[in-house]
């Protein structure tokens, strides 16, 4: 009661704030407007937001006074949907590198480490994020394999969540891409959705391609949202049946413009950003959610509307009631911007707290490398040869996964098989690689074998450990020998990316924590993948990341055509298929 009455004093300019930020342009995002305010915070609230009247100044006082002069002041920035594992960093780490370019809070969705290390993953990532200038909150990954054709380390059900639901952090359950699983009624997956609605909590989806009943069924179970649209088409259908619309823009998967016409059409009130997937290199260059602010703007979107798609929207979905705008009871998460179309951020406040000044953090986060120590050590492979990628193969033809340029999804095609000897070989004069995907959390030595078609590798091999969702180590090769000896550099190292040329290791990307995650500063992690993309680039590699494209190639439910350890899967009837029918 003493603290509220305080706040009513305070906001009634009867006693002093704790700061006071004078002569600002504010970015309004509840009514859309830009006016010169002074906007006036007590403890890590703001208490009092006072226009200017006709050139004059509001009578505010506060203990320490700054004068934005003029400058721009906007909410800082939220990522509705992201995998810290993505970014192939700390939580500690990537909160150094985002921090400074105005994002102060982020919904991870830890599935990654959930299929590596079940519950002690998602525990992991709710303990690493605390203490840090970046509000992590968890949504419980939902689908843990992602389909009964994917081998994580052990299968999450809804009694294992129902532990970690009370948490604080905890907002909700992550994407639920079992789509199958709940138009089928599952009653694993209802029990999932149930427990999150009655707490209040809200369901993120993921459904590429669903339309018609099978979409109205979705949203009937409880589904809120889904970032997995292409199309306008597919995103106009999920907003008009009450969908949150996730527009997406990651390192492989980016849909921004795409989308955006569709906001510039109907401004509906559902929509936010998210980044689902970005890499080091990608953050360090483009940036993260600021640089979707900014494309949208480049774009032809009003500012303020680009800055509420990436703060005030994406509160009001998670039921962050108080948070992603600056208005009285709100918490002071704060922008400075220097220039608004370029969104050029100088200063970011947390909780009225001055975090990050001039693209650099403005506090000291030190990182707990004892807190890593039980999430090292994940590559199992046990014992492999040349001859446990053999395939027997007739003349005839072969289904191939062929790679969409900038798209985690693929397509389905068949081409004349290449032979050899009664075997079904890689052929890089035709720019046929096989892919294999090798078990490595028990070393049960299950391996799916496969063809892809896109890489334009001419020798070698391509492996990595991230390998969405189940995280098996996938690896792209010309030669059977070099597929062979990346599956063993993998398990030396921990887990990452390796490029292996006539059995050498020509790069590497060492992800020890979880074979997911580098314990090392950004721009070390980006000097290590450049230097894999180079190697990659001088094998004939016509990807510009051929890593994270390699990363999705196991993703069962994503269509259209995928590899898991357990075989070929056709995402499109959810069923195993045969290489050669």
């Amino acid at each position: 009661m003493d603290e509220l009455r305080r706040r009513i004093q305070v906001a009634r300019g009867a006693e002093p704030a704790d700061l006071l930020l004078r002569n600002a342009q504010l970015v309004n995002v509840c009514s859309g407007e830009y006016y010169r305010a002074d906007v006036a915070i007590m403890d890590d609230i703001v208490i009092s937001v006072m226009p200017h009247q006709n050139g004059s100044f509001p009578t505010l006082t506060a203990r320490e006074v700054r004068d934005l002069g003029g400058r721009w002041l906007a909410p800082a920035l939220i990522d509705g949907h992201m995998h810290i594992e993505s970014t192939m960093l700390t939580l500690a780490e990537f909160a150094r590198q985002v921090v400074p370019r105005g994002v102060t809070s982020v919904m991870l969705d830890p599935h990654e480490f959930a299929n590596v290390l079940g519950l002690d993953g998602i525990r992991y990532v709710l303990e690493s994020g605390r203490g840090l200038p970046l509000n992590s909150y968890v949504m419980l990954s939902s689908c843990v394999p992602a389909s009964s054709f994917e081998s994580p380390y052990r299968t999450l059900l809804a009694e294992d969540l129902l532990q970690l639901l009370e948490e604080e952090q905890v907002l909700g359950l992550a994407e639920m891409m079992n789509v199958p699983g709940v138009l089928a009624a599952d009653p694993q997956v209802l029990a999932k959705i149930q427990a999150t609605r009655q707490r209040r909590l809200v369901v993120d989806g993921h459904a590429p391609g669903v339309a018609g009943h099978d979409l109205n069924a979705y949203a009937a179970a409880g589904i809120q949202s889904d970032h997995e649209c292409t199309t306008a088409e597919e995103a106009r259908q999920r907003i008009r049946l009450g969908f949150w619309l996730m527009i997406r823009e990651g390192s492989a998967a980016q849909n921004l413009d795409a989308l955006l016409p569709l906001v510039q059409e109907l401004h509906p009130p559902r929509v936010f950003f998210v980044t689902d997937d970005r890499d080091p290199l990608d953050i360090m260059t483009r940036g993260h959610i600021d640089s979707m602010v900014r494309r949208a703007i480049e774009l032809g979107l009003e500012p303020v509307e680009a800055i509420r798609l990436a703060s005030y929207n994406t509160a009001q979905y998670f039921g962050l009631q108080n948070r992603g705008a600056i208005a009285p009871g709100f918490v002071a998460d704060l922008l400075v911007l220097d220039d608004l179309r370029t969104f050029k951020v100088a200063e970011v406040y947390k909780g009225g707290v001055l975090v990050a000044q001039h693209g650099q953090l403005a506090t000291e986060i030190v990182q707990d490398g004892a807190a890593i120590a039980g999430v090292t050590g994940t590559i199992h492979i046990g014992t492999i040869s040349e001859a446990d990628l053999r395939i027997a193969g007739r003349p005839g033809l072969v289904e191939v996964i062929g790679i969409e340029p900038g798209q985690i999804t693929t397509t389905h095609l068949r081409e004349e098989a290449p032979l050899r000897a009664g075997e079904i070989v890689a052929d890089p004069a035709r720019d046929l690689l096989k892919l294999a995907v090798i078990e490595r959390h028990h070393a049960s030595g299950r391996i799916g074998l496969g063809l892809v078609k896109g890489f334009g590798l001419r020798k070698g091999a391509i492996a990595s450990s991230v390998a969405h969702d189940a995280h098996n180590i996938v690896i792209a090769g010309a030669s059977d020998d070099d597929i062979v000896q990346a599956a063993y550099a993998l398990e030396e190292m921990g887990g990452g990316f390796v490029c292996v040329v006539d059995g050498q290791v020509r790069a590497r990307v060492p992800l020890p924590i979880a074979g997911l995650v580098s314990p090392l500063p950004a721009a070390e992690v980006v000097q290590q993948l450049r230097a894999l993309d180079a190697v990659a680039a001088e094998l004939g590699c016509s990807l510009e990341h051929p890593c994270m494209t390699l990363s999705f190639l196991s993703l069962s439910v994503i269509p259209s055509l995928k590899l898991t350890d357990q075989g070929l899967i056709d995402v499109e009837t959810f069923t195993r298929i045969p290489l050669q029918r």
